[in-house]
């Protein structure tokens, strides 16, 4: 397996206050991206009411029913001959996590990438008038500013098309993408799946050159699933569930907003997984590095360091060391007998010791 950062993968550490800090992101965890997740979901279709889009044939709008609004929402089209069905697991599941989710088929089946593009743009459209719709169950429910597209195969291709069509796209899922000799300039942070033994759309001439040709300023992220085949991202569970599990974080940190699915990415789904035969990530976020709520004086030297650095500090304290990427890599306890942090077994490079309060950014040469 094989992990490459073209671009360092930048990590700022954040300075909230600690009680914001703790209650934002205390439920996010890896067990928390369940399938389904913790919402009822409800469907609306064209018999009830919602428009039918002019570039699109059929929908059906997956919803919650419990969760607060507003609403951030996702677009999802097929692929080349394909029927809704095909990847209609995906609305459930982003529904039961709080995200409205709209389906569509195409007018017709051969449609190509462009020609899918515009069908996602038109779904989004009928969501904004949904939300506006007198009577509907998502009548100012929606954040119009929160749209995502997603589309398998050649809709894979199509969602990259919409992105750059519509530069207020906050996020874009591509799912075992099929779009030859691809040129994409868009902003929108971009999840690329793609299946190792992938015979109808090869990654080395799709899903590799759609990551590549991707411009290294948007946050992007190519996850190749070990011996998957051209369907393995069309649900959740591909991957043995990875696949989910990656793109509900994506969305809730790019989509949403929401910096506690940082570290999901950066510290465990995207750690050595043994789902993936190669992942290739160039993006930024901010993960969240627990603050605690002393307020006390703190000195660490020397900086830079060759082996220990010293710890001045009045009192009894707890420490954390992060490595660049925002990975916890030691942690222990500071006291007037043990004031040292031993960083002989860590290499050359930046890293981050956390303190009580204080995070000071260490080299070690």
């Amino acid at each position: 397996m094989k992990i490459i950062y073209p671009l360092a993968v930048l990590f700022l550490i954040t300075s909230l206050a600690p009680n914001t800090i703790f209650a934002q992101c205390e439920d996010v965890t890896i067990e928390s991206l369940t399938n389904p997740g913790p919402y009822e979901v409800a469907t609306l279709t064209e018999d009830d009411g919602i428009r039918n889009g002019p570039d699109y044939l059929d929908a059906t709008v997956y919803y919650p029913t419990n969760a607060t609004p507003p609403y951030a929402s996702i677009a999802i089209v097929p692929g080349f001959t394909a029927q809704p069905s095909s990847v209609e697991e995906w609305g459930p599941f982003y529904a039961s996590h709080g995200i409205v989710t709209i389906i569509i088929g195409t007018n017709s089946p051969f449609e190509f990438p462009d020609l899918r593009a515009t069908a996602l743009l038109d779904a989004l459209e009928t969501l904004r008038q949904e939300n506006e719709r007198q009577n509907s169950p998502l009548e100012n429910q929606l954040d119009v500013d929160k749209f995502a597209v997603s589309g398998w195969s050649m809709g894979g291709g199509g969602a990259q098309l919409a992105a750059q069509m519509d530069s207020s796209i906050k996020a874009v899922l591509a799912l075992c993408p099929w779009y030859p000799q691809a040129t994409f300039n868009h902003n929108s942070p971009v999840l690329i799946f793609s299946g190792q033994d992938d015979t109808v759309a090869p990654p080395g001439i799709h899903a590799d050159v759609h990551y590549n040709v991707t411009p290294d300023t948007t946050n992007k992220l190519l996850f190749e699933v070990a011996n998957g085949s051209h369907s393995v991202a069309n649900t959740p569970t591909g991957g043995d569930g990875v696949v989910g599990k990656i793109a509900l974080s994506w969305l809730k940190l790019y989509l949403d907003d929401n910096d506690c699915y940082c570290p999901l990415l950066t510290d465990s789904l995207l750690v050595d997984p043994p789902a993936a035969s190669k992942v290739e990530a160039s993006f930024e976020c901010e993960p969240i590095i627990g603050i605690a709520e002393n307020n006390i004086d703190i000195s660490i030297f020397p900086n830079p360091t060759d082996n220990f650095i010293t710890v001045s500090i009045p009192t009894i304290a707890s420490y954390k060391v992060y490595s660049a990427l925002g990975q916890l890599l030691l942690s222990g306890e500071i006291d007037q007998s043990n004031k040292q942090i031993d960083f002989s077994q860590f290499a050359k490079g930046m890293y981050y010791v956390r303190v009580e309060n204080e995070t000071i950014r260490i080299i070690r040469k």
